[in-house]
Formats: C-alpha cells, structure tokens, sequence
C-alpha cells in the first residue's frame, strides 16, 4: 500500500476515533448546562421583579377598598348619633341635621355601589397566590432540568471514550448542581403587606 492510500484510510478512521472521544458531546453538554442555569436565573429574576409589583398592586386595591368600606361605617355611626324624637319634628335644624347625617350614609353607600365593581382585593389576593406558587414551580422545574444537564455533562466526561476528549481538549471539570445552601431557602420567600 502506498502513503498516500494508507492516509486516505487513516484519515475516515481519525474523524470516527475523534467522534467517539467527546470532540462534540462535551460541549454540546457544557452548553445545555449552561442554558439549564440560564432558565434557572430567569425564574428567579421573574420572581424578583414580579412579586414586588404583584403586593404593591394588592395592597393599593386593599387601601381602596379599606376607604370606602371606612366611610360607610363612619356615615353610618355618624348617622346613628343624631337623633330625632317626635318634639324636635318643629325644629328645623334638628330635622335638618338628621337629613343631612342619613344623606351621608346615603353618599358613602353609592360611593360603595360606584366601586363595587372595582373592588377586587380578593381577586388580587387570588391572583398573587397563584402568581407565587407559579413562580415557585417555575424556579423549582428550571433546578431540577439544570441538575439533569449537569448530570448529563458530568457523565458525559467522566465515561469512555467522552473523558479522553473532555481533559485532552477541553480540559473539562464536573459543574456544580444546584443545592439550597442558605438557611431557609427551602421555603418561599414570605409575603409581608405591612
């Protein structure tokens, strides 16, 4: 066999010796862990940015409601205070400042009616716990799927023939899983309205 003849069969069984050795595996792996964690910020800065906006939102329509079911109550005692008997039925302020105190009531219940519609603390409420719980499965699918990619990528340059290519080209070193490892971190972050 000539020089030229044993190159041409060298070279198709170099390319396959070089397949089998992690040339593409490894970083292929190295680049789905990465994007794993990427996914896995993402989450947490969703969660940072959106609970904030979601608790000031609720305790804006809460405030709201506070002061319009706050008047009613107000109207309705200051109207209970004045008092008509019979004999002050020929006095003209008396009769007028009992008219004027149930007219407060009056205006605080249409005020109430007005708003009804709007009043949707309990909706926010709703909707804030399903937010959380949401960002919470997010945060915990985006772990899970990183810890399976770096379980794939650290398996993948620890076995034949991957871990030839991995430290000969790559230099490759095992990733890091996610692990809470500050105190507490296993339970959501709490929701303080005050």
């Amino acid at each position: 066999m000539t020089f030229d003849r044993r190159l041409a069969l060298l070279a198709p069984l170099a390319a396959i010796s070089l397949a089998g050795c992690g040339i593409n595996s490894v970083p292929t792996a190295e680049e789905n862990a990465k994007a794993k964690w990427a996914d896995v910020e993402n989450y947490y800065q969703r969660r940072a940015d959106l609970i904030p906006n979601l608790v000031a939102t609720v305790k804006a329509a809460g405030a709201q409601e506070k002061d319009i079911l706050v008047q009613v109550t107000q109207a309705r005692a200051s109207a209970s205070q004045v008092k008509v008997s019979g004999a002050d039925l020929t006095d003209p302020a008396k009769v007028q400042a009992y008219e004027q105190a149930q007219a407060g009531v009056t205006l605080s219940l249409q005020r109430l009616q007005e708003a009804y519609p709007e009043l949707k603390s309990q909706a926010n409420y709703a909707t804030l716990m399903d937010q959380l719980e949401g960002s919470e499965n997010r945060i915990s699918t985006a772990r899970r799927d990183y810890n399976g990619a770096v379980q794939a990528y650290n398996t993948t340059i620890r076995t034949f023939p991957d871990a030839i290519g991995a430290k000969i080209f790559y230099g490759a070193k095992p990733m890091v899983p996610f692990k809470a490892t500050t105190p507490g971190a296993e339970a959501a972050p709490k929701v303080d309205f005050n």
